[in-house]
């Protein structure tokens, strides 16, 4: 299993590659839809190792908009909670900002939780087709800005990814920011 770290003021990011589900930390986020159906994916493999309490719940919040975020139990899963983000499908239109918006929106909840660590996934880069490239750009951005300028309980933020594939794509990416962060920090 493959892992990469790297400090943002005292907090830890984490790209780890693995199954978010095994993820021990005290909220992971579930790739949702807008009915908050745990049906394939990310919220299949949830769904069946967190039990119907997952489902039982989301059932009570749903629907929500896409680029929004909820929070339920975590049934029998090692993390405590379930946060779903709705991201956006391929073609739907302003996907960049909606993916945005999850992103943030699923920091705010854990923030606003008091949690001190979370797991993201890739989210859209399933069965709604969002570029693996594009999310990873996307998703670190917006962390690594709310990690330096929000206060915030959350220590620690894992993106959790599937597969070698996508491991390489978030750690392509954030090697690749950390270095213009760094070129902008001699100018």
């Amino acid at each position: 299993m493959k892992s990469y770290e790297m400090r943002i003021k005292e907090k830890l990011l984490v790209l780890l590659e693995g199954d978010i589900t095994e993820c021990d930390t005290d909220a992971i986020v579930n790739a949702a839809n807008e009915h908050l159906q745990l049906g394939g994916g990310v919220a299949g493999a949830i769904r069946r190792k967190g039990g119907p309490k997952i489902q039982e719940e989301c059932n009570k919040l749903a629907p929500i908009k896409v680029g929004e975020a909820v929070i339920t139990t975590g049934g029998n899963l090692k993390a405590r909670y379930v946060i779903h983000a709705v991201g956006p499908r391929m073609g739907e239109g302003n996907e960049d900002e909606k993916l945005k918006n999850a992103t943030l929106n699923s920091l705010r909840v854990a923030s606003e939780k008091k949690l001190r660590s979370l797991a993201f996934c890739a989210i859209s880069t399933g069965i709604f087709g969002y570029p693996m490239e594009r999310c990873a750009k996307i998703m670190l951005k917006n962390t690594i800005q709310f990690l330096k300028e929000e206060e915030s309980t959350l220590e620690k933020v894992v993106f959790c990814l599937y597969g070698e594939a996508a491991y390489k794509v978030f750690e392509d990416e954030l090697k690749q920011t950390t270095c213009t962060d760094a070129k902008k920090k001699d100018k």
